[in-house]
């Protein structure tokens, strides 16, 4: 089901993607305190033997270091990135504004994780009903953001939301197509009440949705 228009779906740089990833950023995109909580979020939702799939990847997973999984496979769009995340058993490079069919079986995936992603995403309607395709029956969708993007490569529905609207609009694309009501998590996402900027921290947002 359709949630987003055409002018929701659009982009100020509407440029083809893989230019803007075409050159490594062996960054961290999210603060210290955000990672180490998503890694705890990951240890106490994921469990061992599982195969993972982390959509829209780069350089580091987050996932817990004490964990043993059966399989952790990873998308994303820069090549050397992918290959810098040595916790990948296979990896595929794919631009799902372009195309949204996942090239994997119907229930082959335990977890699907998406991290600072899906304000990237044009057509997040379609990669939803194929998360769900690939998802084992007890397989959790767990997405993760906070209120850091390229602003300018994130569409319309996404640069001008607050970060509650944000949070609404993915559980309403989850609800509507086909997953069950999301647990939501947020943390850090009131100001530290002091004039020191740097000891705020990154707002932690997280929705965990399971299949119907």
């Amino acid at each position: 089901m359709e949630v987003l228009n055409n002018y929701q779906r659009k982009k100020l740089d509407e440029s083809n993607d893989e230019e803007f990833y075409s050159e490594p950023k062996f960054v961290y995109h999210l603060d210290a305190n955000f990672r180490q909580y998503l890694s705890s979020v990951y240890n106490n939702e994921i469990s061992d033997s599982s195969t993972i799939l982390d959509l829209m990847s780069s350089w580091d997973s987050y996932l817990p270091k004490d964990k043993k999984f059966k399989k952790v496979i990873g998308h994303g769009l820069n090549k050397k990135e992918l290959e810098k995340n040595k916790i990948f058993d296979s990896y595929w490079i794919q631009n799902f504004n372009l195309n949204q069919e996942i090239p994997l079986d119907n229930e082959s995936v335990d977890y699907c994780l998406m991290v600072a992603a899906w304000q990237y995403l044009q057509y997040p309607e379609n990669l939803t009903k194929e998360i769900l395709r690939i998802l084992s029956s007890q397989g959790k969708f767990i997405i993760s953001f906070s209120n850091r993007a390229f602003w300018h490569k994130a569409p319309k529905i996404w640069t001008a939301s607050t970060e509650e609207e944000r949070v609404k609009y993915v559980r309403k694309v989850l609800i509507s197509n086909g997953f069950n009501e999301p647990k939501i998590i947020q943390r850090f996402n009131e100001p530290v009440p002091n004039i020191f900027n740097f000891l705020n921290k990154d707002p932690f947002y997280c929705l965990i949705a399971t299949k119907e």
